[in-house]
């Protein structure tokens, strides 16, 4: 629960947060004892802000940074009539392995500045506003290809063109608002996601030859 004030006036509105309590809960537990970056919209979507999404965190990992989605769920109170699920039932996330240079910063406000995590936070941002517009919904094992050959990288160098799905490591959790799964996006070649789009090979079977689930915007692909 948070307050707000109201405009124009002396009272504060309490605004129920149990949504997006339980997100943040669920990645400080995994992550304890750091502080997270955050990027909010300027603007809340519930506001009438163009960003789909209320705002994205991101974790510092053993050399990769974490990203968590807020706003594919019902971060504030119950509007849909869907008990078992909270709003589209996830949330994004992406691992993205660090540079030499990114590890070696120790200051926050460093990172809070770096193009690359924001380009991965415009990214989310056109995902969810996909969502939105659609109603189709993000799913573990799946891939997401628009058939683009410059890299998902802020410099658009990168052999990763799009992405593969997994099950995070948060997993799924109840929420007040009802369960919500953590949808992990992996970055994916051009190659991949061809054969994958031909039937030629399953994202299973991609997930098992990756061995991992950080990006590494330096990778080859694995077909």
């Amino acid at each position: 629960m948070v307050k707000e004030k109201m405009e124009n006036s002396k009272e504060f509105e309490i605004i129920d947060t149990s949504g997006f309590d339980a997100i943040e809960k669920k990645f400080k537990k995994l992550y304890p004892n750091q502080e997270e970056i955050h990027f909010h919209a300027v603007v809340s979507s519930r506001l009438g802000g163009e960003d789909p999404l209320d705002g994205i965190s991101i974790f510092r990992g053993e050399g990769y940074y974490h990203f968590v989605t807020f706003g594919f769920s019902e971060l504030y109170e119950k509007e849909s009539e869907d008990l078992e699920y909270s709003g589209y039932g996830f949330e994004l996330t992406f691992k993205l392995k660090m540079s030499d240079e990114q590890k070696k910063r120790k200051k926050r406000e460093l990172d809070i500045k770096d193009k690359e995590l924001k380009n991965i936070c415009s990214i989310m941002q056109e995902l969810a506003r996909y969502v939105f517009e659609t109603g189709e919904i993000f799913q573990p094992n799946e891939y997401i290809w628009t058939g683009q050959k410059e890299g998902i990288d802020s410099n658009k160098k990168s052999k990763i063109t799009g992405f593969i799905t997994s099950l995070d490591m948060a997993k799924e959790i109840d929420t007040p608002n009802g369960k919500v799964q953590f949808v992990e996006l992996i970055g994916a070649t051009d190659n991949e996601l061809k054969a994958i789009d031909s039937g030629k090979i399953k994202v299973e079977d991609i997930l098992k030859r990756l061995k991992t689930d950080i990006t590494d915007y330096n990778r080859k692909s694995v077909i």
